[in-house]
């Protein structure tokens, strides 16, 4: 071997000192040489440093290598590569030059640690190369076989069988086995006694049998095969055409069973001719390789799958989809058994980064019933692993409790298995998580499933208490664990306890609507479970909270709409402002004779004025009317940024919502509909001065059907308020709007009839249209109805109900209202109040 031929020492190389010192080709060598030396060693610190660091790197450890078998330091070498195989497998041809440096180094009687190296070669990945390897060194080195006694040939034997049944369905270099297992016979045949009949005749016999073999299996050299056959049988004396390859003269069996590995080729050709091009990409080969094992799926030979798959995995080594679908086969097709745990632990090794194999990994060893060992070394190497996200160490964790469980709770369950080492994984995880997954619903998951094995394994409830009390110091904020620790003291019908819970949560704030929910469910709690009481103590809890509550939020909201109004005036202003200064910019930009004459005419014109005695209040009152133009062309400027008009719906397909919470929007009431379907479009009405929900909305529908679907889902719960679904009826609004109502009625018709009205003020108000803040008194005070004292009416504002005014007959008045008064029948009036 090259890298480790070295010089005999002593050994005359024909040249003195004084050759070595003169000849300035040799110097130059030897300083080049030198040079070379120092790089190498700079380099291996370099690398040693690197995998002290990072163990995981796997092209560190190559190039650590091979810099070490160029220099020829055997033991650091050697512990190199034990060094990497811990951390990753090696390739085949890593095997082979690894085999092959230790056979140089050792003689015959270190024969079987040469062995034990292609025995783990030949474990991790299936490769022709490597067992041929492995084959000719038995052969050649082990002592036994060389022999040819009988326990080197069946040690022989035995071991071309295994290679055999590894490798011999590879379709494009299985025939290399055979033909060496052949030759391997034939050359025992050779050794036979001709006069020992009867065993040569028996091995005659079983050369003819492992041909057999070898023709009934697809392969690319099936003819060359049957003409190698046929040429030995004529060797044994049997009259065939040799050089014929057509299957006449040999057995009709045989002939059967070549013609149809013959045909399995052939529908397998193309698909090999695929998978072996190098002409190709990665990606492309590899799905090649994937319609590959469709088609020997599509046959139902799990062998022939099995093979394709090892042939994939020794092409993709670090291939994660390829040892998933691989894993999920054999756990499909064979369940369980030592063939499937030895190729997911080659899979974790190949790609530890997958959490799903390490997942698998451990409940293949459960159904293997593997020792508690075995699974806790496996279980513990997968921690040790870098996994893409924390919910992939959050599913191991929960794995392995769940095997701990499973294995406790049945009856042939391990003795030495017990409660502690669950405790100690929920521990374990806990620590190890919760610096991450705060406030996460896989670590809640993980508390609830925690204290429910204490409480059904352990019987112990204060320790389910103990693990809700410690999430809760981590994870108060979360509402989904306070309502988990009382629905758990509900569960064992503890009502005391959960009424604690409740009194020392419902005063915490929580995410969304949480706060709001938590008070609402402690009310729910104290009907179903409480006193009187009990309620009415509730209900003095809860109300100011709920007060509280809604306060800030109307408070928010107001912040927002505030916010969102002074950005679009301040943007107005901002647009005015810069007009006003593009209309200075044109007066100067004019030429300065323009400018001159426009100042002397704005002179005469001031010299004028005053002359003709205008007075202040004159001049102001021009400056007013100034003023309002400007107003008016910035309203037009503003009706002409906003050209759209509001659509006018006539409400025919259409429901009509009320009692809707002020919160909800339109993606709310969507959703809300989404079981009914056929939703057009929806309004939410706002109100004109404030912008807020009215409470009020419409929804179109498709058709009558969903409009119907929709109506029944009236009394149903939205936002915690029970919506009130009526089918809009434009036309009954139609009959009262020619009769004449009061204010105050017109607008509780407007309301209560879903009239057309409405719908068209929902259509302004849903695209957000704002008006100047009027205060809500003030307008709930004009739509009352006053009555006033006494019949002098004629200062009455319109929207208050004169007295007299009567729903029959409403244009009844008697003739003193209109009759104009006199100034005595007012000083008469004002001496009597």
């Amino acid at each position: 071997m090259e890298a480790f031929e070295k010089s005999p020492v002593g050994q005359d190389t024909g040249m003195d000192e004084s050759d070595t010192v003169e000849n300035p080709k040799t110097s130059l060598k030897s300083s080049s040489d030198s040079e070379d030396e120092s790089d190498q060693k700079e380099q291996l610190l370099t690398l040693e440093y690197e995998l002290s660091t990072n163990p995981s790197n796997y092209d560190a450890h190559v190039q650590y290598i091979n810099l070490l078998r160029r220099s020829g330091e055997i033991e650091k070498l050697r512990e190199a590569r034990e060094n990497m195989n811990t951390s990753f497998p090696l390739s085949p041809e890593m095997w082979i030059e690894w085999a092959k440096d230790e056979a140089s180094l050792l003689n015959d009687s270190n024969f079987e640690s040469v062995e034990k190296l292609y025995q783990r070669g030949i474990f991790e990945y299936l490769s022709i190369p490597l067992w041929c390897e492995y084959l000719n060194y038995v052969q050649r080195h082990d002592k036994k076989v060389c022999d040819c006694s009988a326990d080197g040939i069946s040690k022989a034997r035995n071991l071309f069988e295994r290679a055999v049944t590894a490798a011999a369905l590879h379709v494009s270099q299985g025939s290399l086995i055979w033909d060496a297992y052949t030759q391997f016979e034939q050359s025992i045949l050779l050794t036979i006694d001709q006069s020992d009949i009867q065993a040569k005749e028996k091995q005659v016999q079983r050369i003819r049998s492992i041909f057999h073999r070898h023709l009934s299996i697809p392969h690319a050299n099936l003819e060359s095969t049957l003409l190698a056959y046929k040429a030995w049988e004529v060797e044994q004396g049997n009259s065939l055409d040799a050089e014929s390859g057509n299957v006449f003269g040999i057995s009709s069996h045989v002939a059967s069973a070549y013609q149809k590995a013959e045909e399995m080729y052939n529908a397998r050709a193309h698909l090999e001719d695929q998978i072996t091009r190098q002409d190709v990409s990665e990606s492309e080969r590899f799905q090649h390789y994937m319609s590959y094992l469709d088609f020997e799926k599509s046959c139902g030979d799990p062998a022939r799958v099995q093979i394709l798959y090892e042939r994939g995995i020794t092409d993709f080594p670090v291939s994660s989809d390829l040892w998933l679908h691989y894993t999920r086969y054999l756990d499909k097709t064979l369940k369980a058994g030592n063939v499937v745990k030895d190729v997911y632990s080659r899979a974790t090794r190949s790609c530890p980064w997958v959490g799903e194999l390490w997942v698998r990994y451990l409940l293949c060893l459960e159904r293997g019933l593997d020792s508690e060992k075995e699974i806790s070394a496996a279980f513990e190497k997968s921690l040790k692993c870098t996994f893409s996200t924390l919910e992939k160490y959050l599913d191991l964790f929960l794995t392995r409790v769940d095997g701990l469980r499973r294995r406790i709770s049945s009856a042939s369950g391990d003795d030495s298995l017990n409660l502690s080492m669950i405790r100690e994984t929920f521990q374990q995880a806990a620590d190890y998580l919760s610096p991450h997954m705060k406030n996460t619903v896989g670590f809640l998951h993980l508390h609830a499933y925690w204290a429910r094995l204490e409480l059904k394994l352990g019987n112990d409830l204060n320790a389910a208490r103990g693990v809700w009390e410690s999430l809760l110091k981590s994870c108060g904020s979360i509402l989904e664990a306070w309502q988990s620790y009382i629905l758990m003291e509900i569960e064992l019908d503890h009502i005391n306890e959960a009424r604690a819970i409740y009194k020392r949560c419902y005063s915490k704030r929580f995410s969304g609507t949480g706060s709001e929910d938590i008070c609402h469910s402690w009310l729910c709690f104290e009907r179903e479970f409480g006193t009187l009481e009990e309620l009415n103590h509730a209900e003095q809890k809860v109300t100011p909270r709920l007060e509280e509550l809604q306060l800030f939020r109307l408070q928010q909201e107001s912040k927002c709409l505030t916010g969102a109004t002074d950005q679009r005036e301040q943007t107005l202003k901002n647009t005015v402002r810069e007009k006003r200064k593009s209309g200075s910019s044109a007066i100067d930009d004019h030429s300065p004779a323009k400018q001159q004459k426009h100042t002397s005419q704005n002179k005469k014109l001031h010299k004028r004025e005053n002359t003709q005695g205008l007075n202040l209040t004159e001049v102001n009152d021009g400056e007013e009317k100034k003023g309002k133009v400007e107003e008016q062309v910035n309203e037009k400027q503003m009706k002409d940024t906003n050209p759209t008009k509001p659509r006018i719906y006539t409400d025919q397909c259409t429901a009509f919502v009320s009692n809707l919470s002020i919160t909800a929007k339109d993606e709310d009431l969507l959703q809300f509909f989404n079981d009914v379907g056929g939703v057009t479009a929806i309004r939410v009405l706002l109100d004109k001065f404030t912008g807020k929900s009215r409470g009020l909305a419409y929804v179109d529908f498709e058709d009558d059907e969903h409009l119907a679907a929709a109506v029944a889902k009236n009394k149903q719960m939205l936002l915690g308020k029970k919506l009130s679904i009526a089918r809009s009826n434009p036309k009954q609004h139609k009959r009262y709007s020619f009769s004449r109502t009061a204010p105050g009625e017109e607008a509780s018709n407007q309301s209560g009839k879903h009239g057309s009205s409405v719908s068209k003020e929902s259509g302004e108000n849903s695209k957000g249209s704002r008006a100047p803040h009027v205060s809500q008194s003030t307008g709930r005070k004009r739509d009352e109805r006053i009555q006033l004292q006494g019949k002098n009416t004629f200062a009455v504002p319109r929207n208050v109900k004169p007295l007299g005014w009567t729903a029959n007959r409403p244009g009844s008045r008697t003739e003193d209202d209109e009759k104009p008064k006199s100034n005595d029948e007012f000083r008469k009036m004002f001496m009597k109040s």
